[in-house]
C-alpha cells in the first residue's frame, strides 16, 4: 500500500463517499472510465483513466479496501468532499422531454441556416447559447450528442452547421407529427357522428 508521500485519494478519483457501496463503486467507475477513456475523441485523459481504473481495481476487493482504508484515514486531516453520485445521475422525465426540446430548436435554427446560407451555413455557438438562454454546462451537453449523432459538425471556421444527418432527422421528425386538422373537416367528422347517433336512436 502507499506511502504517505505517494498516498493517492481514490474515492476522490471515484468522486464518491468512502461510505459508499459496491454498486456506487461501480456507477462511478464506468461513469469515468467512460470519459476519460482513450477512445474518447472530447474527453480522453489516459492518466485520469489510469486512475480510475486503479482506484476501482483497489476499491471493489473488500480485503484492499479495508486495508486500503486504514492508510486512507492515517492520510486525510480533514473529511474527504462528499459528492452523492446516486442523485447526481438521477434525472427526471421532464428534465429529458426539456431537452430533447432544446436540441429540435439547435436543429432548426440551423437547419435554417443553411438553407438560407448554403454556402456559409455555420452559425457562432455562443450566439446560439445565448439565444437559448443555456448555461455551459447544458450547452455543452447539447453539443457533445448532437455531435456524436452526426446531426451536426464543425465548420472550417469553428461555427457549428447542421448535416445531411441532421436535415434528414428534422424532415422525419415534421412527417412523423400528425397534421393539424382543418375546421371543415372537424365539422364533417361532427356531423356523419351525429348522423350515426341519430340513426342508433331510430
Amino acid at each position: 500500500m502507499e506511502s504517505s508521500q505517494d498516498f493517492i485519494d481514490y474515492y476522490d478519483v471515484l468522486q464518491v463517499d468512502p461510505n459508499c457501496d459496491a454498486r456506487i463503486l461501480e456507477i462511478a467507475y464506468h461513469y469515468f472510465a467512460k470519459m476519460y477513456h482513450p477512445d474518447h475523441a472530447e474527453t480522453a485523459n489516459p492518466d485520469k483513466f489510469n486512475s480510475v481504473v486503479e482506484a476501482y481495481r483497489v476499491l471493489r476487493n473488500p480485503e484492499k479496501r479495508e486495508e486500503y482504508n486504514r492508510v486512507y484515514a492515517l492520510n486525510r486531516e480533514q473529511p474527504p468532499r462528499t459528492v452523492h453520485i446516486e442523485r447526481e445521475l438521477e434525472i427526471d422525465e421532464s428534465t429529458a422531454i426539456d431537452d430533447e426540446a432544446i436540441r429540435e430548436k439547435i436543429l432548426l435554427h440551423l437547419y435554417k441556416r443553411r438553407r438560407e446560407n448554403p454556402s456559409d451555413p455555420g452559425v457562432i455557438g455562443w450566439l446560439l447559447q445565448e439565444a437559448l438562454e443555456c448555461s455551459d454546462e447544458q450547452f455543452d451537453f447539447h453539443m457533445w450528442y448532437l455531435k456524436a449523432k452526426g446531426l451536426i459538425a464543425i465548420t472550417e471556421d469553428s461555427g457549428l452547421a447542421i448535416t445531411i444527418e441532421g436535415v434528414d432527422h428534422i424532415i422525419a421528425t415534421a412527417r412523423a407529427k400528425p397534421e393539424p386538422q382543418l375546421l371543415i373537416d372537424k365539422v364533417v367528422d361532427e356531423v356523419i357522428f351525429a348522423e350515426g347517433a341519430a340513426a342508433e336512436e331510430e
